[in-house]
């Protein structure tokens, strides 16, 4: 068991700041060799708070879905843009594409050294989610991204693309 708070770990993002991510995909090492196990997260229980960059003086929303999925840690949450200044901030870098990234803030309880550095992480408490620029595991990363900008360009572009279409006569 570790005493030592760690940080770890996709993100999507509606215009309302609903946002899901995958926190810390399974099957696949971290930066630093570190792999976490499916049933590693048995003891998260949501709300969980939702910083910037690990800062604990930084909060911007809330986790209120925490859910071990068989690809990893599938977490869905609410980024507090009506109410706090950051979180208006954070949500424009993440629906510009700026910010991707997600990772997690915990505690080891159970882990083994593998073989070539880092650990087989089995049970850890699950302190904090953050957004981040680059996660500590590459795979984490916004999992859906929906904003009323895309969805305007996207039809003006298929407007454009219909009315340079000349139908045969």
């Amino acid at each position: 068991m570790s005493d030592i708070f760690e940080l770890k770990a996709s993100i999507g993002v509606d215009d309302a700041g609903a946002i899901t991510a995958m926190a810390w995909p399974f099957g696949a090492a971290d930066r630093v060799g570190d792999v976490i196990h499916k049933g590693a997260f048995a003891a998260a229980k949501p709300p969980l708070p939702m910083l910037f960059g690990h800062q604990p003086n930084d909060p911007i929303g809330v986790w209120n879905e925490i859910v071990e999925a068989p690809d990893g840690l599938q977490v869905k949450g609410q980024l507090l843009i009506d109410d706090v200044p950051r979180a208006r901030e954070v949500h424009a870098l993440v629906r510009s594409g700026a910010l991707r990234g997600i990772s997690i803030g915990f505690q080891t309880k159970q882990a083994k050294p593998r073989r070539g550095g880092g650990r087989d992480i089995t049970a850890l408490d699950l302190v904090e989610i953050s957004l981040v620029t680059v996660p500590m595991h590459p795979g984490a990363r916004i999992t859906s991204s929906k904003s009323a900008a895309a969805a305007i360009a996207l039809a003006e572009a298929i407007n454009r693309a219909a009315a340079a279409l000349t139908l045969p006569r």
